[in-house]
């Protein structure tokens, strides 16, 4: 990880709610993908899950996950 850079940390998904829920932690060139959770519910929702992530998976350093169902 890069010295002196600032950490940010971005919502996903589930800001307004708790299905769908993924950060992302970044540290200089560094990104940390924090749960990839799944969109639950009406079918508008569940049609987010097959969305392209807003982010390219191949700069990702790790994936965390934090529980499973």
């Amino acid at each position: 990880m890069a010295n002196g850079a600032a950490a940010s940390l971005q919502f996903l998904g589930a800001a307004g709610g708790v299905t769908g829920s993924k950060y992302l932690f970044s540290y200089g060139d560094d990104q940390v993908l924090i749960d990839c959770g799944l969109f639950q519910g009406l079918k508008e929702l569940r049609q987010r899950n097959w969305a392209a992530l807003p982010i390219d998976p191949a700069r990702l350093r790790a994936v965390i996950l934090t529980h499973a169902h």
